[in-house]
């Protein structure tokens, strides 16, 4: 497994040189609200403020496009994961995919 600290949103890692880029890589994930979360999340915004349900939902879907994509780049062999970019999209109402995307890098330390 590639650790977090080999991945980043430049086109380098500090104290690294990129010797050979493996191609993109991506993670993806596909998640719906469930009707209880939708309902609690309505009723946070009655008072207003961080709406929680929603935040945790988003956040452990980040983490699991990211997860796979990381595994995706250990499946190709990289060392690490350069130009790393999130993406969402509505696929249909209630259901977003988020995908989590890089370039796979071998790397050599410097």
């Amino acid at each position: 497994m590639i650790s977090r600290a080999m991945t980043s949103t430049t086109f380098d890692i500090p104290g690294y040189r990129v010797v050979k880029g493996l191609g993109i890589v991506r993670g993806i994930v596909v998640r719906s609200r469930s009707v209880f979360g939708s309902i609690g999340a309505s009723l946070q915004t009655l008072v207003g403020g961080d709406i929680t349900l929603f935040t945790d939902l988003c956040e452990n879907t980040r983490e699991d496009a990211f997860e796979r994509m990381l595994a995706h780049a250990g499946e190709l062999g990289a060392q690490g994961v350069i130009g790393v970019r999130y993406d969402a999209t509505e696929v249909m109402q209630g259901v977003t995919e988020v995908l989590c995307y890089g370039t796979a890098v071998q790397l050599s330390p410097q």
